[in-house]
């Protein structure tokens, strides 16, 4: 369903679309809609639109000495569920095309179409916004703020948050894919009361990040500079000389391998035969054997010999 943004992008394609684009002549009408007839009629008329929340106005100005004289005409858009603006060819108008206007000759004469599949888009003559909508959380974020938190005792904040924020007096422009995107990416439980997410932006300036933004990214920060720093550390800080950089350490800094004649003292890997050998802990400590020969275990005499008797036939 087309929502605040799809209609102010909507009003960018009329604006860059018809800039320079004249038309001319009737407004037609499809017969299969219910919407009223737009009793305009004009030898050249540009057309411009403004977006306004849910709603958008096109407004129709002659050009002076256009034929007959007359004054602008708004009219105000609701585009229900799959409303549109199109521009074509007049000879290759979409399907369900219910307000159509053609631009004056010479030149291709081309259309502008609002294009309505399901019908339930309307519009309105006179160009005056439907009353009982706030201001556009898109176009006039300050007005829209403090509508809302202005109005925070009002019943309709009683609701959960994924109800209010549907109320157009207070959010005009959201619809259901918007709240459910606003809900999700701030984390907020959708059955919430509306009052008690809200209330805390009273006492919060806007542009600060208050109670609604996003857990988790001050951490972030935190940890990146942290690792950041540590890799500073690492390479300001070099090796002590008791321990000799790997292999690999050595090849990414470009640095010679060192051969065993090279090495500091202490970093050799083989075993000094005269130092003495240091006890591994938890496990017991053995002696050094004097000779290649292992020593025969003693066996008491009360022991019986575990290996078992010879037989007559040995």
């Amino acid at each position: 369903m087309p929502e605040g943004p799809e209609l102010h992008l909507a009003s960018h394609f009329v604006n860059e679309a018809c800039s320079e684009l004249v038309f001319g002549g009737c407004v037609e009408k499809s017969p299969v809609s219910r919407n009223p007839e737009v009793p305009f009629e004009s030898s050249a008329y540009h057309i411009s639109a403004l977006a306004r929340g849910k709603e958008l106005r096109l407004t129709l100005s002659p050009l002076p000495g256009a034929q007959p004289p007359r004054g602008p005409l708004a009219l105000v858009f609701r585009f229900g569920m799959t409303g549109s603006f199109q521009l074509v060819p007049s000879d290759a108008l979409p399907s369900h095309a219910h307000l159509r206007f053609y631009t004056a000759p010479p030149g291709p004469r081309l259309a502008l179409c609002f294009v309505d599949v399901r019908r339930f888009g309307r519009w309105d003559l006179g160009g005056k916004w439907q009353p009982g909508r706030g201001p556009c959380v898109l176009l006039e974020y300050e007005q829209f703020r403090e509508n809302v938190l202005r109005n925070l005792a009002d019943k309709a904040f009683d609701r959960p948050i994924c109800e209010a924020l549907l109320d157009q007096r207070f959010f005009n422009g959201i619809g259901n894919y918007l709240r459910a995107e606003i809900l999700y990416r701030l984390r907020i439980p959708p059955f919430e009361k509306a009052r008690t997410v809200l209330e805390a932006l009273q006492q919060r300036r806007p542009g600060d990040p208050g109670p609604l933004a996003p857990k988790g990214g001050k951490s972030r920060k935190k940890k990146s500079k942290g690792a950041q720093r540590g890799s500073e550390d690492q390479v300001e800080n070099p090796p002590s000389p008791n321990k000799a950089p790997s292999r690999t350490r050595r090849a990414r800094r470009g640095l010679p391998e060192q051969t065993a004649a090279q090495q500091p003292e202490g970093t050799s890997l083989q075993r000094d035969p005269e130092a003495p050998c240091v006890p591994e802990k938890g496990k017991r400590r053995r002696q050094p054997a004097t000779s290649g020969r292992r020593r025969p275990q003693k066996i008491k005499a009360d022991t019986p010999s575990s290996e078992p008797e010879e037989t007559s036939a040995s």
